[in-house]
């Protein structure tokens, strides 16, 4: 009976401005969108069925207020559910997300405008002075909050500082914020494309704005509003947000500094990459492929393609039969592939060619089979399928492993994670899904020595493309304006759920 008079109260007034924006079903979140950012899009009728069931006990919980007991000391951790009658009366869970929401809104204008400068600084990774200038600028904005910077040279000589902000809590118990500073974009392809910020309805185009400059300004946000609303974790936890001069071409060396900060003592080590929002549901990383490199090298026999043309022995086509090879070993089912992206060879058409090499690299989501496939790729050393007609003359296979990145695999302390995350999502009227993602991230390095959960920022598309054309076949990285106020309280949410211990 309960349950029918509540669905039916519901599905009544549940296109509604105040309903949906008390529930938190379609909010309004951009200051660049209408004042409703669907205005014709009415709620569905399967949604409905999916929200009533659980919607009496959310609002219930809704109404059971954060109160948060002062911690003098680590072995009194913060515990959220100790309810102080003061707050008890004053601040109730749906008020506190309500001003945590209006706070967003009423900030959001100047969170874009911090995310407009970062875009406008050029920090391709070999760009060390870009990085650096952005790293500094980044650095400068955290201070309002009381984070102190270090600058860590990077192990690549060339490229620009990794900066650590840490903001030290009553307690040793850390939380890692983990962004990278660096983009793929050199300055001149910028300028010859016409990569710059640029504001589009919902939309901002520009280098780095959803990888991954949004998602350091949503730790930014996240970080404001657990100051002002629950200042309590805010003294508590020590945050260290991590920032990585060289995410984009190879972080190692900052995995290892990642380790050295956050091992034993870190709660979790949260990665602001750019994650999926939809209208009902997110998505958050709890997976990545592992990959490794290798460059292979052909050595062949030069001769006269006209008067001796027998005597040769073609790397190119030598080339051409590893190649296939390698493509064959690519098996979708198990969650492996190759990709050969570079290839180079020969000088002249009028001559037999005596070397050829190819770069490629290889991805896979399983250990076991990322070090079988590592093993299928060694054994192409030596292989011979080319000689010379006139004495046997073998081309020679060379192939060189110059890079490995360890698969993150589905692990029981990120599962962990995300079942926080999921709660938090339902707390704020939304689902939160896995996802397994097949490129790379910081965590790769970490994830088995720091707990850690992926997918954070921001949503948007395009990632790593500068392009745009007139038919709009090619288009520009982009985020969405509407999902950094909800990412944000999502977040929030999940913060305040692992500091408590709740799942």
């Amino acid at each position: 009976m309960v349950w029918a008079l509540w669905e039916m109260v519901l599905t009544r007034h549940m296109n509604s401005l105040i309903w949906t924006k008390w529930l938190n079903v379609q909010p309004c979140w951009s200051i660049y969108s209408s004042p409703h950012p669907f205005p014709n899009k009415r709620i569905t009728e399967s949604r409905i069925k999916r929200i009533t069931r659980i919607s009496l006990i959310r609002v219930i919980r809704l109404f059971v207020p954060f109160v948060i007991q002062n911690s003098h000391s680590a072995t009194h951790p913060v515990k959220l559910n100790n309810i102080s009658h003061k707050r008890q009366d004053h601040m109730s869970q749906i008020e506190l997300f309500a001003q945590m929401q209006a706070f967003l809104e009423e900030k959001q204008a100047s969170y874009l405008a911090h995310l407009e400068q970062m875009v406008g600084i050029n920090s391709f990774t070999a760009n060390a002075d870009g990085v650096n200038e952005l790293g500094k600028v980044t650095a400068d904005l955290f201070a309002t909050l009381g984070f102190t910077a270090e600058t860590v040279p990077s192990a690549h000589k060339n490229y620009g500082n990794h900066w650590v902000l840490t903001r030290n809590g009553r307690s040793h118990r850390k939380i890692g914020l983990v962004s990278h500073l660096d983009t793929v974009f050199p300055p001149e392809e910028e300028i010859a494309n016409d990569f710059s910020w640029r504001v589009e309805g919902n939309r901002i185009y520009g280098p780095g704005t959803v990888d991954i400059k949004g998602g350091t300004i949503i730790i930014f946000m996240m970080m404001e509003v657990i100051q002002q609303f629950v200042p309590e974790v805010f003294e508590e936890i020590t945050w260290v947000v991590l920032l990585d001069a060289s995410e984009e071409t190879d972080g190692s060396d900052f995995g290892d500094l990642c380790i050295c900060q956050l091992e034993g003592d870190a709660l979790a080590c949260l990665i602001f990459e750019g994650g999926v929002k939809n209208d009902e549901e997110f998505k958050v990383v709890v997976a990545r492929k592992g990959m490794a490199v290798y460059d292979v090298e052909v050595e062949g026999r030069a001769s006269h393609a006209g008067s001796s043309h027998e005597r040769g022995a073609n790397a190119i086509v030598q080339l051409a039969d590893v190649i296939q090879r390698i493509a064959d070993m690519t098996d979708y089912e198990n969650g492996i592939t190759f990709n050969v992206g570079v290839v180079n060879g020969g000088t002249v058409t009028n001559r037999v060619p005596h070397s050829a090499t190819a770069k490629l690299e290889m991805r896979a989501f399983s250990p076991e089979v990322y070090d079988k496939g590592i093993e299928k790729m060694m054994a192409l050393n030596d292989y011979v399928s080319i000689r010379s007609p006139h004495d046997e003359y073998s081309c020679q296979v060379t192939v060189k492993n110059t890079r490995r990145t360890k698969p993150w695999p589905r692990n029981e302390a990120t599962d962990r994670l995300f079942e926080i995350w999921k709660s938090a999502a339902e707390t704020l009227g939304y689902l939160v899904l896995p996802e397994e993602r097949g490129g790379l991230s910081d965590g790769n390095y970490f994830f088995d020595r720091i707990p850690s959960i992926d997918g954070l920022g921001p949503s948007g598309g395009n990632a790593h493309c500068s392009e745009r054309s007139p038919d709009g076949s090619k288009e520009q990285e982009f985020t969405l304006v509407e999902s950094f106020i909800p990412k944000t309280l999502l977040n929030v949410m999940g913060v305040l759920n692992l500091v408590n211990g709740e799942s």
